[in-house]
């Protein structure tokens, strides 16, 4: 069966057309996370802080929070900034980021960290920490708008 020319290229102009839209609609975006992070603990500890998501021209308050248990001890303040990418909107930063590791600090360190969440946001941080921390814990960062 032949289709004339005419439906054909109508056809072909169609699919093109809903490839275009479908392929700039399934795109994720990336905005800049500048977060103050507070840690203090022995044995248990726990993190809080607070943060700012630029997305789209807009400015969005963030605050953080977490828990750390394993050997955990001192005290200190880091400051992150970096790209958070593969989100739709501003909410998908909001989450809880779990990670295992280990590290220390003694006065002033540099710190850089990869972390996603459950909706598959990504954060790439680097930043300094400031204060007395050891530990060798999973630790869990919740994020959340404020």
């Amino acid at each position: 069966m032949k289709m004339p020319s005419a439906l054909r290229a109508a056809v072909l102009a169609l699919a093109a057309f809903a490839g275009v839209t479908l392929s700039s609609a399934a795109r994720a975006d990336e905005g800049f996370v500048q977060l103050t992070i507070y840690k203090a603990g022995w044995v248990i500890g726990g993190s809080g802080g607070s943060g700012v998501l630029d997305f789209r021209g807009r400015r969005y308050g963030l605050s953080t929070g977490g828990l750390d248990y394993g050997f955990v001890f001192g005290g200190s303040k880091t400051i992150l900034r970096g790209r958070v990418s593969n989100i739709w909107r501003a909410s998908d930063v909001a989450g809880v980021y779990g990670a295992a590791g280990a590290g220390i600090a003694v006065g002033r360190g540099a710190r850089a960290i990869v972390l996603t969440n459950q909706k598959g946001a990504v954060l790439e941080l680097t930043g300094h920490q400031v204060g007395l921390m050891a530990n060798a814990d999973l630790s869990g960062l919740a994020i959340t708008m404020r």
